[in-house]
């Protein structure tokens, strides 16, 4: 049931508006007859005849006998950007800025933004709700933050161009900017695999794609060291219930593990170094170590280029694009 009460003619209007904006039609592109528009939504043919002369009556588009009509112009789109950035708030403990990974990412993103002359928006989504009534206004949303329980059809309802960060789905239609930790944990076994030790790694409670591709890659990493290591892997909450100490107490006290990696949050750093002598490399952004660390300055000067560069041409193949993160010991 349609519960929009506004003349059927302004709906229409809306409706086109976002079909050729996700569609990404530019000026001089040909438009639907009035006949395909009959075909392709519930709008009757006089509610399509009369919306098509008053887009036609405002410049937005040009008929042409013979030929067909075309757009003019895009009333959607401004001569700046407007982008946003939507985190997951079901698994960002206390809000983005109690998570110094996720609060580095975002004022790295912002800067970005901003610095190109853009506008910058923020908020964030649920598992179960995601605003893409707001996202419509936007021309293109970054999101971050995706779990298993993550219900992604209204990825589908919205107009704006959708790309994911630090976070990446098994599904074709989106760009997908993600952090490639493989040559960073390669140089943490190059660095210190001629020696047999043993590694701690904490892995995420939080299942995620991003998150079962790290631990491989570490696995991996871990296994091509020069002579053989002793592995144990912890699932700890990283997020939202950092306070819960007690299976990592327990396992630095039994494993005595020499290096202890992965998702530390700062909070246990402390911890940590009352009661082993052990390494620590968390997962850093722009900070000089020890950890596997990534430049957000040149990360985002990836990004932010390409985003704008699938705007311009939004009928480009989705393709996923992975930064290098490195290791400082």
């Amino acid at each position: 049931m349609n519960l929009d009460a506004s003349p059927r003619h302004l709906q229409l209007r809306d409706w086109l508006f976002r079909r050729w904006k996700t569609s990404g039609l530019q000026t001089g592109d040909r438009i639907e007859s009035q006949n395909e528009i009959v075909r392709l939504c519930d709008f009757s043919l006089i509610t399509v005849v009369k919306t098509l002369k008053d887009l036609e009556s405002e410049g937005v588009i040009r008929r042409q006998v013979g030929r067909g009509s075309f757009l003019v112009a895009t009333p959607w789109a401004e001569a700046h950007l407007r982008i946003g950035f939507f985190y997951n708030r079901d698994i960002v403990g206390g809000g983005i800025f109690d998570n110094e990974f996720y609060t580095r990412l975002v004022m790295a993103f912002e800067k970005g933004v901003v610095s190109a002359g853009h506008e910058f928006v923020m908020g964030s989504f649920t598992n179960e709700r995601m605003p893409t009534g707001m996202w419509d206004a936007l021309d293109a949303v970054v999101l971050t933050g995706f779990t298993r329980q993550t219900r992604l059809e209204p990825l589908s309802e919205t107009s704006s161009q959708v790309s994911l960060i630090d976070a990446s789905l098994d599904d074709p239609r989106f760009h997908t900017y993600r952090l490639d930790y493989g040559p960073a944990f390669a140089g943490m076994f190059e660095a210190l695999g001629s020696e047999r030790r043993r590694y701690l790694y904490l892995d995420s409670t939080i299942g995620s794609k991003e998150q079962a591709a790290r631990l491989k890659a570490f696995q991996e990493a871990c296994a091509s060291a020069a002579v053989p290591q002793d592995l144990h892997i912890l699932a700890v909450n990283q997020e939202t219930d950092i306070g819960n100490t007690a299976a990592l107490v327990e396992a630095i006290e039994r494993g005595k593990p020499d290096v202890i990696c992965g998702h530390v949050h700062q909070s246990w750093r402390p911890l940590i170094r009352g009661l082993s002598e052990a390494r620590i490399y968390p997962f850093l952004l722009d900070q000089r170590g020890p950890g596997f660390v990534v430049d957000t300055g040149n990360w985002m000067a990836e990004v932010l280029p390409t985003i704008e560069a699938n705007l311009a041409d939004r009928q480009s193949p989705p393709a996923v694009h992975a930064f290098p993160a490195r290791f400082l010991g």
